[in-house]
């Protein structure tokens, strides 16, 4: 399935975007992937998971439709959008991979970008921000606040150590 107004080169050099989540609720896991052609066409791709995962193995099986769907298409320039931070994160080596399930996902999609030329991953917070909207119980537009983000460079409980003057502690 996709909506598209004219067939295109895919091989150009232009930057195609790829989204993709996964969803999960009492019937089982979903997974889905968008790509979004550089003049906007978008190709939309979906399955069913029909086993026993976790929340992390379906945001891996969903990123590796949308890349599968990609190569298929024989794209080379590719911005990948997740709003999973583990799997970005991971995925741009920021951060490691110890979970035994994640080790063998992440090597897949590391084999598989492979095809491409130019391939970028980026984390959204869009679907964050919503979540967190719709769990906030507003009575009236006057009780809606900013919300105010703050980066920590060390623990919170660092911040309550008073400076001690004497030598002889610890």
């Amino acid at each position: 399935m996709y909506i598209t107004n004219f067939e295109e080169d895919s091989q150009e050099n232009h930057s195609w975007r790829m989204s993709f989540d996964r969803a999960s609720n009492a019937l089982g896991n979903g997974v889905g992937a968008i790509l979004v052609s550089p003049n906007g066409d978008h190709h939309p791709f979906t399955s069913k998971l029909n086993f026993d995962c976790t929340n992390n193995m379906a945001e891996y099986e969903a990123c590796v439709t949308g890349i599968r769907a990609a190569i298929e298409r024989k794209i080379k320039t590719l911005e990948v959008f997740g709003d999973y931070t583990l799997v970005i994160y991971q995925l741009k080596g920021e951060w490691e991979t110890r979970d035994p399930k994640l080790i063998h996902y992440r090597r897949l999609v590391l084999d598989l970008i492979e095809e491409f030329d130019n391939i970028t991953f980026w984390y959204q917070m869009a679907d964050a921000l919503a979540t967190l909207a719709s769990m906030i119980k507003v009575n009236k537009l006057e009780d809606m606040k900013p919300i105010q983000i703050s980066i920590y460079k060390i623990p919170t409980h660092c911040y309550n150590i008073e400076e001690v003057e004497n030598d002889n502690c610890p």
